[in-house]
């Protein structure tokens, strides 16, 4: 009993250095990144015709600390990774090491893209046919502080979404998932695909199809590379007991 609670105690030790560690990499990433934040608010407001306003000091609190927090969250994704990999990796086998470690980069790489979609593809189709509709109807005035929280609810979701195939991917070698499973829950994964592109897009086909086609495009993706992942361990399963 005492050696099991010494085991766990261990557990959780290495568990609060890999957290602390991550913690004090993304502080990092925010103090270097705070220094930029009006290079990034000017690139990121480039397209916007006027200025965005601010209704006190706290505002601009706000805003510095939302950008730098949020391209903060995003270089620190392959730390987090890293260390949540050095955590698990001594229950892993030399082999599973060296293929979990792969995935890592392609964290960061999948992130990047998806918020580049919502960014370049989607974020300038809502705002335009939001500001459309109260033309000539409204005296259109964005404050800074809801302007970028609209902007970041559209684009950071995708960040995440875009790294299902790497997920699948992960979970299939591991066991977790294959593509028999996959396949069976096409249905429903398509149906909750489909209703979220409609509450995060404007009502308007184009929109929704913009936004549908890239998801349901993924999942097949993800259903392609687990079945790769699958057909690759069986054969290696398979190899192993012949040798036995």
């Amino acid at each position: 009993m005492q050696a099991k609670d010494t085991h766990l105690i261990g557990h959780l030790e290495e568990l609060r250095r890999r957290i602390i560690i991550t913690m004090c990499g993304f502080i990092l990433f925010l103090i270097v990144t705070m220094m930029f934040v009006p290079d990034l608010y000017s690139w990121l407001v480039r397209d916007y015709d006027g200025k965005l306003a601010v209704l006190g000091p706290s505002d601009i609190l706000w805003v510095y600390m939302t950008l730098a927090s949020v391209f903060a969250i995003a270089c620190t994704i392959p730390l987090a990774a890293y260390q949540t990999w050095k955590f698990v990796s001594p229950a892993l086998k030399e082999e599973e090491k060296q293929v979990t470690v792969k995935f890592i980069p392609g964290l960061f790489i999948l992130f990047i893209l998806g918020i580049c979609f919502g960014y370049f593809v989607l974020f300038p189709i809502v705002l335009g046919f939001l500001t459309g509709l109260s033309a000539g109807e409204f005296e259109t005035m964005f404050t800074a502080q809801k302007y970028f929280v609209f902007m970041i609810n559209l684009t950071l979701p995708f960040g995440f979404i875009f790294e299902m195939p790497l997920v699948v991917m992960f979970l299939t070698r591991l066991g977790i998932l294959n593509p028999t499973r996959l396949k069976k829950a096409r249905k429903v994964s398509y149906f909750a695909l489909v209703v979220l592109s409609i509450l995060i897009t404007p009502p308007d086909i184009v929109s929704d199809i913009l936004v549908i086609v890239p998801l349901l495009t993924l999942y097949e993706i993800s259903v392609s590379l687990s079945n790769f992942i699958y057909k690759k361990s069986i054969k290696y399963e398979t190899g192993m007991q012949a040798q036995l």
